[in-house]
């Protein structure tokens, strides 16, 4: 039994510290006191501290005594907080989806002697896992992810909901998107390139562009053909678009009144309650995975991992926090089992390359009830 700690309370954040109560011994912080009671309600097992992990020195001090650090604090405080974890000596498994380039602190890991798994939610984290498992057994040539949270319930005008705050959803359709397409780089605004596409038991959805290829830009250099796309129901991404164009995701401040606020701050204030996913609202994630590439042989493989999973009455689990803490949770408890001993910083594709670890990812998502259907051709 081991002692851990998990850095954000949020509703993937309190996911992941439940589940790892099973065999560990686990506290919780966050800055918010009112997500460390809902938390501790959830779970008597655990303990609760507030913290502020801007704070770097106070960071440090409260992680010092913990064996594994998991964190899952929101994106734009994730680069920061990874940096000051490893500065600490601590080993870490991060889900935080910031903007930076975890392989920036691959030096300072190495450094540090600490292992850093990053990356390691359903999107990105799942679909490098697989891709890093075929690499070594394919010469692949394309990979694609397609992936979406969507509520059970539609709700004009989005008809979406959100386990993360609105900002870091609007990031997204902000940050601008990069696929490579024949061996070249690509950037495009995000949104652009909707097309539609069935999934069966949930009907038809719109992908479009979105900056989720990340690490694998730069660790699969080799493939000449990656895209990542967001799902939602269609005629979400035309609302977004023209919220976008005109203006209300601008973070430059303007006067109103006596006050100056950002459009962007004004917007996710609106759209909190629009786009909040309360513990109890159905809803479901959606992800199609395709790698396309050749045997040894020379012979042409085609490889298909589906997902459709849906909250979890029994836990009263969103199945965006089951998809994306389980995973954390797995690499967690497989680092701490010993099957993953390097040093530096490691997105997905470069553990998933060892079957022992893709085997022990899969097998813990599978007793959980989060299966991956795989279909080859």
């Amino acid at each position: 039994m081991s002692n851990i700690i998990v850095l954000g309370a949020g509703m993937v954040g309190s996911t992941i510290a439940i589940d790892m109560t099973k065999n560990h011994t686990v506290t919780i912080t966050d800055y918010s006191e009112k997500a460390l009671q809902k938390a501790i309600k959830k779970c008597e097992k655990l303990t609760v501290i507030q913290l502020d992990v801007t704070h770097k020195k106070e960071l440090q001090k409260i992680i010092k005594p913990f064996d594994l650090v998991i964190c899952a604090v929101p994106g734009f405080l994730g680069f920061e907080t990874l940096k000051s974890i490893i500065e600490a000596k601590k080993n870490v498994v991060d889900i935080s989806f910031f903007p930076e380039n975890a392989l920036e602190l691959d030096v300072l890991a190495k450094q540090k002697n600490v292992t850093a798994i990053v990356d390691c939610g359903v999107a990105p984290g799942v679909g490098n896992f697989i891709l890093g498992y075929y690499n070594e057994l394919l010469n692949l040539t394309h990979f694609e992810c397609l992936v979406g949270g969507l509520p059970k319930l539609k709700k004009w005008p989005f008809n979406y909901k959100a386990p993360f705050s609105p900002v870091d959803v609007i990031e997204e359709y902000t940050r601008p998107a990069r696929y490579v397409e024949n061996g070249n780089v690509v950037v495009k605004e995000a949104l652009t390139d909707v097309e539609l596409i069935e999934f069966k038991n949930i009907g038809t959805l719109e992908a479009f562009n979105s900056d989720g290829l990340r690490s694998i830009i730069y660790t699969m250099p080799h493939i000449q053909n990656m895209k990542e796309k967001t799902l939602r129901y269609p005629g979400h991404v035309t609302y977004v678009k023209v919220l976008k164009e005109s203006g209300f995701f601008n973070t430059e401040k303007i006067a109103i009144g006596n006050s100056l606020v950002s459009p962007l701050e004004f917007t996710s204030k609106i759209l909190f309650d629009e786009w909040k996913l309360n513990d109890t609202d159905k809803e479901i994630t959606v992800m199609r995975i395709t790698l396309k590439g050749e045997n040894t042989e020379g012979e042409h493989k085609t490889i298909v991992y589906h997902l459709h999973d849906e909250y979890c009455k029994k836990t009263q689990t969103s199945s965006m926090a089951r998809t994306t803490g389980y995973t954390a949770t797995a690499a967690a408890n497989m680092f701490l089992d010993g099957l993953f001993k390097e040093r530096g910083v490691f997105p997905p594709e470069l553990v998933g390359k060892y079957p022992l670890c893709f085997n022990y990812i899969f097998d813990y998502l599978k007793d959980r009830n989060v299966l991956y259907l795989k279909e080859e051709f």
